[in-house]
């Protein structure tokens, strides 16, 4: 059994993507934003960030969610056979800053896919990133513009970002590899 360390509890979270949607609003003044979320928790973050968007501009911001699943550059070397959800971008992206969020950043190659996905449905004015938490480990060169939390990790240890809507609890976790006993 793995042991996990609590490293953001429901109210961090809820300070944390409070902060996010701040800085989303002052780094884009007067700009038409959108906020697209990564399947699955990236989606339901998006929903939470884009409500507190909305709220501080007093005006409406579209939310869409783009599946990666297929867009991913290692979907062949998976064991298994990717789940995949639908995607949504029901607004046009010309002219707009589409601020892409995801729970962690590990890699970078998810955003990546992302950014494909997102580039079918249209050219955005700009793109920026927004994570719940960074874990550095980068092998692209993607850095976010906003970053809930940095968790320096080892590669064997795990982040597990859980939510309300999908695991009945808020929280970001680290999980230690489990110790191998003779």
């Amino acid at each position: 059994m793995e042991a996990e360390k609590v490293v953001l509890d429901r109210d961090d979270m809820r300070r944390t993507l409070v902060r996010i949607a701040h800085e989303i609003v002052e780094k884009n003044p007067q700009q038409q934003l959108a906020i697209v979320g990564i399947h699955r928790r990236g989606a339901t973050l998006a929903a939470r960030v884009r409500d507190l968007v909305a709220e501080l501009l007093e005006h409406e911001v579209p939310l869409g969610d783009v599946d990666i699943a297929f867009y991913r550059d290692d979907v062949t070397l998976r064991p298994s056979a990717p789940v995949v959800h639908a995607s949504h971008i029901g607004f046009p992206l010309e002219e707009r800053t589409i601020v892409i969020v995801d729970d962690v950043l590990y890699t970078g190659r998810t955003v990546r896919a992302a950014i494909d996905a997102i580039f079918d449905y249209g050219r955005p004015a700009r793109v920026q990133l927004a994570v719940l938490a960074d874990r550095g480990h980068r092998e692209l060169p993607i850095r976010p513009d906003y970053v809930g939390k940095n968790l320096p990790t080892a590669r064997d240890e795990r982040v597990n970002v859980r939510v309300e809507e999908l695991d009945g609890l808020d929280e970001v976790t680290i999980s230690q590899p489990a110790e191998v006993t003779a």
